[in-house]
């Protein structure tokens, strides 16, 4: 094995994703000698880790590694892996013969035995992968993601997940709390659980063992000792029992900033994409955590122009953003994609023109929002978690509800708790004063 290979990684999509890589990264590093490097020009090996839930992500796949190869020193290996690749599997390697293998979403543990293999594709999406354990990453951070399931076994009309993840399965708790407990003795303040679809955590397990509930895992997991914060994206609005509410409020560690992914306020358009709540299951769940947290955060995703979406539909949807008064929308306008049910619907599809007004329409009003809400802030003090130093000299983090905020400061303050106070605002963040 030769010494000193360098391992240059792009990932696209999801915090998922990045999890994905770091194991990519850490097996890499363990089983094969790779250590890695920013820059693309002097990697032995590059591997795009892809997303096949934004706009069309086979084109801008193939834009990217078109790239990578022009730009590649001689001898270079190219990867693929992610959930395209779990998609496109051999096909990509037939469009680009200079892609070395294939590496799908369900199949990162595999990568040490691919990645010397040329012309390998590993995408089987029945693979199980939620008894192994990954090599130990060495990255010095001070947040990690902590993956606690594989898979989804919901079936949204508009998500090609489940085709290229697989059906769900959960990670043993024992290994999650392991795992958060080693990047704990790493130097972690703040771990983010994620999943697919975090709170139905524990129905199915591949040993069999007898089911468990997220809520269960949120109170192992703030057991850790020297753990400070707990995240965790993304849970479903239709699994957000009283339960789990009152566990979010009351447990001290975790972060008062919640994403539920609302897609549409209409009830009509919600049994459309195979949701399984209503707009008044929403809203209901929304206020109750409003009721419980005062300083809650809830940030969510909107999908515009649905097949079949009518002007009533949409001011559903504004109706609820009215409502629960959002601090952070992700706002998408439908577009379709391969693999999916709402393919079906394209007789139904809206057009263009309209799709594109509702999406300003729904950015201005969440602009309006935040305008008004954010400027209440000056003044107040906030605690902080610095995470990184800017080149300007400034530093940044989040707080508890998980705000950014900028601060001037050096990398004394990496990795503490600090309060702030808010001297200015814009729509999306804070910046203030470190005054302890």
């Amino acid at each position: 094995m030769s010494e000193n290979k360098k391992l240059f990684i792009q990932t696209l999509g999801c915090q998922m994703n990045d999890t994905d890589s770091v194991h990519i990264q850490a097996e890499l590093e363990k089983h094969k000698g790779y250590t890695a490097t920013d820059k693309l020009e002097d990697a032995d090996l590059i591997i795009i880790n892809t997303c096949s839930v934004r706009e069309k992500p086979v084109s801008k796949l193939f834009s990217e590694i078109g790239q990578f190869n022009k730009k590649k020193k001689e001898g270079a290996k190219i990867g693929v892996c992610g959930c395209t690749a779990s998609h496109l599997g051999k096909d990509i390697i037939k469009r680009a013969p200079y892609v070395d293998f294939v590496v799908g979403a369900r199949n990162i543990s595999k990568i040490k035995d691919v990645v010397d293999v040329k012309g390998a594709v590993e995408i089987s999406i029945d693979n199980d992968e939620s008894m192994y354990e990954f090599a130990s990453a060495n990255t010095n951070r001070y947040r990690v993601g902590v993956n606690i399931s594989v898979g989804c076994d919901k079936k949204c009309t508009y998500c090609i997940v489940p085709s290229t993840r697989g059906e769900e399965i959960s990670i043993p708790p024992e290994m999650i709390v392991n795992e958060v407990q080693k990047a704990v003795n790493n130097g972690a303040v703040e771990v983010m659980l994620l999943g697919q679809n975090v709170n139905s955590y524990g129905r199915r397990f591949s040993d069999g063992r007898e089911k468990y509930t997220f809520t269960r895992l949120l109170q192992d997991v703030s057991k850790v000792e020297g753990l400070k914060r707990i995240r965790f994206t993304s849970p479903h609005p239709l699994h957000m029992d009283d339960e789990f509410i009152e566990e979010f409020a009351k447990n001290e560690k975790i972060s008062k900033c919640i994403h539920m992914p609302l897609q549409s306020g209409s009830t009509e358009v919600l049994k459309s994409m195979k949701r399984g709540y209503t707009k008044e299951w929403f809203l209901n769940r929304a206020a109750k955590m409003r009721q419980l947290v005062p300083n809650l955060r809830i940030t969510t995703d909107i999908i515009v122009a649905f097949p079949g979406e009518t002007h009533e539909d949409f001011l559903d949807t504004l109706d609820v953003v009215n409502q629960v008064k959002f601090d952070q929308i992700f706002n998408f306008k439908y577009s379709p994609r391969p693999g999916t049910e709402a393919l079906n619907m394209a007789d139904k599809e809206i057009p263009d023109e309209i799709g594109s007004a509702r999406l300003t329409e729904l950015i201005e009003l969440h602009k309006r929002y935040l305008e008004e809400s954010m400027p209440p802030l000056i003044g107040s003090t906030v605690n902080v978690l610095i995470e990184s130093l800017k080149p300007n000299g400034e530093v940044t983090g989040y707080t508890d509800n998980y705000l950014q905020v900028f601060a001037k400061g050096s990398d004394e303050y990496l990795g503490k708790f600090v309060d702030v106070k808010v001297t200015d605002v814009t729509r999306t963040a804070l910046k203030g004063e470190i005054i302890s």
